[in-house]
């Protein structure tokens, strides 16, 4: 199961109540009793804050507690256990000053406290003055796998480096579980704090479109952001593509970047570099005249995808990713090109990715077969498009038979579901619905919008008498009997995908871990159908 941890600074300085004051936040005092005749505001100003957090569980002695209003309830209701963890004040409303004081803390009160809370933390973490170069990714699929490329590359060409990542955190070579694509504020800058303290020189970070909403990076501003592209996901926080859209627009403003660089690929690619605020180079992967630099894969095959970057100038990049797939190719161009308008040469880039990019991206297309048999690989796509660029690339390395073991997660974006089941029989010869991660939802309805996607799929090419193969599609439950029936159907040449769990080793069912690793399960299977696992 997950274990979850910040990475902090060691040795934290903070700072003086007094020096969070200002721009729309007033301090309210609690009656603090001082015997040496203070009042209770010079008392309340004097108080030392050397962490915040949004969370009681994770505040440190001396901490600032962000007692924040949700959709489900409001922080303020947990101030008294966050005076029992270590809390000294409180980053609050006019809703939450009352229990602050019952509390006996002090608080700093505005009308929207989440707008302030990362001005609030860089000031108390020290990140309004020292922190590493910044490289931003946004946009659906490919943020994590550009950040590590990012990660990966730095350090071939010996720059010490950190990344935030939908997978981990990491300072150097310290790394940590995550829990949120882009951690909240406080996290956020405890982190690069760590990273400061570390020494690294150059971080980069997955960025998104809730961490722009919601004031996450809020008090940085990056050197270089990129963005991969926008495809269908999170339309419970985004009703429409333009509001998704609008949310990823706002890292390409002053405020947030000094410049950036796009992918084409997309008509929202080209939207982004055309409304863009700050200055853009584009990348293509099409025959793009007005891009900036052209991306040809020269290279495919089950463990690696060969690239060629080519610039206006006539500059050019070779290189090869251990990732599978033209999308893997475009997400490594985007990160090398980033890396150039960060400033480092072209010849030193070449020199240091001539050999390849020697990149790990965690629950992408993770390769768990045996010596014999099947491929069998596992992968975190959650979204539609994901799914189908995956399958793209796999079907242009599978002689044979292509399998899709399929599940959905609860209690996120439920109108994409329908469309991944769609993705999946519109690529695979069989599809197996089952379970992922439920939640608090009842994983029959879950499983039932993928099925009537893949089936939906499925009659369409059969009405149309394709040529090509029409998807069976099986539903089972239980994710082992899942990837067993899927191994049943397969032998050597063909490939089989688990989409949804990557590398993670637990299933959330309710609001409980339960401890699975579908690795290991898929191993055992293929050790039970008799292959060498």
């Amino acid at each position: 199961m997950p274990q979850f941890s910040f990475l902090r600074p060691r040795r934290p300085a903070g700072v003086r109540l007094s020096a969070l004051l200002g721009d729309g936040l007033r301090l309210v005092p609690a009656a603090s009793g001082d015997a040496t005749g203070r009042t209770d505001e010079e008392t309340a100003l004097d108080v030392l804050v050397t962490n915040v957090a949004v969370s009681d569980a994770e505040l440190s002695p001396d901490g600032l507690f962000a007692a924040l209003p949700g959709r489900r309830g409001h922080g303020a209701d947990f101030v008294a256990e966050a005076a029992l963890a270590g809390a000294v004040a409180v980053l609050t409303d006019d809703a939450g000053v009352e229990r602050a004081s019952a509390a006996g803390l002090p608080s700093l009160v505005g009308a929207d406290p989440r707008r302030h809370l990362g001005r609030v933390s860089a000031r108390v973490a020290g990140t309004d003055l020292l922190r590493p170069r910044l490289l931003g990714v946004t946009g659906t699929n490919g943020k994590t796998t550009t950040v590590h490329v990012l990660d990966a590359v730095l350090r071939q060409l010996g720059v010490p480096a950190g990344l935030s990542s939908t997978a981990e955190r990491r300072s150097l070579d310290t790394a940590v579980a995550s829990r949120l694509t882009s951690p909240e504020a406080p996290e956020l800058h405890a982190l690069l704090a760590r990273m400061a303290e570390d020494g690294v020189h150059t971080a980069a970070l997955e960025v998104s479109a809730q961490a722009l909403s919601r004031h996450r990076v809020d008090g940085l501003r990056f050197d270089v952001v990129g963005f991969t592209n926008l495809s269908h996901d999170h339309r419970d926080d985004y009703p429409t593509a333009a509001s998704y859209l609008e949310a990823k627009l706002a890292l390409f403003d002053r405020d947030h970047a000094e410049r950036g660089v796009v992918l084409l690929d997309s008509p929202a690619g080209r939207e982004v570099a055309a409304r863009s605020r700050v200055p853009v180079t584009t990348i293509a992967t099409e025959d793009a005249e007005d891009a900036d630099w052209r991306l040809q894969v020269t290279a495919t095959s089950a463990s690696s995808t060969s690239f060629r970057l080519e610039r206006r100038d006539g500059r050019v990049l070779r290189s090869s990713v251990p990732l599978i797939g033209r999308h893997m190719a475009a997400d490594a161009a985007l990160a090398l090109v980033m890396l150039v308008e960060a400033g480092h040469a072209v010849d030193q880039l070449q020199e240091a990715v001539a050999r390849g990019v020697e990149v790990t991206v965690p629950g992408r297309t993770l390769d768990v077969s045996g010596v014999d048999g099947p491929r069998v690989f596992t992968d975190f796509s959650h979204t539609p498009d994901s799914v189908a660029k995956t399958l793209e690339a796999l079907r242009t390395v599978t002689d044979g038979r292509l399998v899709v073991v399929i599940g959905a997660d609860g209690d996120r974006d439920p109108s994409k579901r329908e469309p991944m089941g769609r993705a999946a029989a519109e690529a695979a010869d069989l599809v197996v619905v089952t379970d992922h991660h439920p939640r608090t939802e009842d994983p029959a309805l879950i499983r039932r919008a993928l099925v009537a996607g893949a089936r939906t799929a499925a009659d369409e090419r059969r009405r149309h008498r394709c040529r090509e193969r029409v998807a069976t599609v099986v539903e089972l439950a239980e994710p082992a009997a899942a990837i067993r029936h899927a191994l049943g159907d397969v032998g050597p040449g063909d490939t089989v995908l688990w989409v949804g769990p990557g590398d993670t080793d637990y299933r959330v069912v309710g609001t409980e871990d339960v401890p699975y690793s579908p690795r290991q399960d898929a191993r055992a299977a293929l050790r039970e159908a008799g292959w060498q696992a």
